[in-house]
């Protein structure tokens, strides 16, 4: 009898209806992808403020983390400040028109801009920052777009922080940039005098005049949340925390919105996936699992946390940070804390142990990502990160979507991510 038990057990995990939750099964790569697919839909507008796409994905994340069986589902809401470009997004260079996402896009801390200027060109090779400035003093240039390569701005920052100001009486500025382009939001808590347009080399290379017609919105104290589900262990003195930010870039005018397929609804689907899994295989410490907003728009939602915790940091043993881990890169990236490089050993070994990647490259702990206000404040951590890829191309641009989404690298994060928890509740 215990032998036909033991058969019709097993075969029951082949049922289509059942399912098998175990390290490697095709149940949590296929809740996977069926979460980044979802979180990258137009529904949510790439996860972002002005169309309110962040506060829907936060609620279907915490429905999602009760589906798969979390103890506990809590919300903690935090406000930011933060301009958006929800309206219209139109640009055209001598009368050729641009495309938003792909030929141009706004500096994160842009106002809006509403008619036709005169380009005004900066000579790189022969540069005089005074001459310069002198010329564009002059009453004919009044009201004319500076243009340049950005990465010269930066060098020259000095003289073109001047002509973002109101010293200077040019109305804006466009600074080029290699394709493709990259939007951003981590400067977004402020707006600034002038407009700043960002374009590629080609759009604008020898042209004589930009219409704009491009509206922000500046939105005050907006409220977003971090969702924390928590998986009950047998002991609750102490707990592993696992993090990643569901937040993206929202939208670049009405039409446009970044997806953010990789960056990061994959981390999210994979802190929501092992959620699942520990739900249904209870752990010896309590679990919590934060899905986190505000990243993109500088850290925002860990540094609300790190302040305001719901579990005291120093239980924390260990908090592992999954951001942009969608990708097919053999060798996996990585950042540890100070505090957490006495464990960096065991993820080594059981990297080695299970063939996940060919090996682990540490690169130095940087404010890159959500993990940095937690090592600031002493919790042992890692952060991993898929890089250099076929995916990686797409960071912060319109293509990091559904279309091009790539999964090779969840499996192996799942099994590393798990063989160092059990290896470290053993050695505890």
């Amino acid at each position: 009898m215990k032998r036909c038990l033991i058969i019709i057990a097993a075969a029951a995990l082949l049922l289509p209806g059942c399912k098998n939750r175990e390290v490697g099964s095709e149940y949590y790569l296929n809740r996977y992808k069926s979460i980044v697919k979802e979180l990258s839909s137009e529904t949510y507008q790439g996860r972002g403020y002005a169309a309110d796409g962040v506060r829907k994905a936060g609620e279907y994340i915490a429905e999602e983390f009760r589906k798969g069986g979390a103890d506990e589902v809590q919300t903690q809401p935090f406000t930011i400040d933060i301009n958006t470009f929800h309206g219209a997004m139109e640009a055209s260079v001598d009368g050729r028109v641009l495309e938003p996402g792909h030929d141009f896009v706004m500096r994160e801390y842009s106002p809006g801009a509403h008619g036709t200027y005169r380009l005004f060109h900066i000579d790189t090779l022969d540069y005089d920052g005074e001459k310069v400035l002198a010329e564009i003093a002059r009453s004919e240039n009044e009201g004319v777009y500076v243009v340049c390569d950005f990465w010269f701005t930066y060098k020259h920052r000095g003289d073109f922080k001047k002509l973002q100001g109101d010293e200077c009486h040019n109305a804006g500025l466009v600074y080029t940039w290699s394709e493709p382009l990259k939007f951003y939001k981590a400067y977004g808590e402020k707006v600034v005098g002038k407009p700043i347009v960002w374009t590629t080399d080609e759009a604008v290379r020898g042209a004589e005049s930009i219409t704009l017609d491009v509206d922000n919105e500046f939105l005050e104290s907006y409220e977003s949340d971090n969702v924390i589900a928590t998986v009950k262990g047998e002991r609750s003195d102490s707990c592993y925390v696992f993090i990643a930010h569901y937040d993206h870039l929202g939208n670049l005018g009405k039409d446009v919105f970044y997806a953010g397929a990789n960056d990061n609804a994959s981390g999210t689907a994979a802190i929501m996936t092992l959620a699942d899994y520990y739900a249904h295989h209870k752990p010896a410490f309590d679990m919590y699992f934060i899905a986190l907003s505000g990243e993109d728009a500088n850290l925002r939602g860990s540094t609300w946390f790190v302040e305001h915790p719901c579990v005291p940091l120093e239980q924390i043993r260990y908090l592992v940070n999954l951001d942009m881990i969608g990708d097919n890169n053999p060798v996996q990236y990585c950042e540890v804390s100070d505090t957490g490089m006495e464990l960096f050993p065991v993820w080594e070994s059981v990297n080695d142990t299970y063939g996940c990647f060919e090996s682990l490259n540490r690169g130095e702990l940087a404010a890159n990502s959500d993990h940095y206000p937690f090592a600031v404040k002493g919790v042992p951590c890692i952060f991993l990160e898929n890089k250099e890829g076929d995916a990686f191309k797409y960071y912060h641009t319109t293509d990091d979507n559904w279309d091009n989404a790539v999964f090779d690298s969840f499996q192996p994060i799942f099994r590393l991510v798990t063989g160092f928890v059990e290896t470290t509740t053993r050695q505890w």
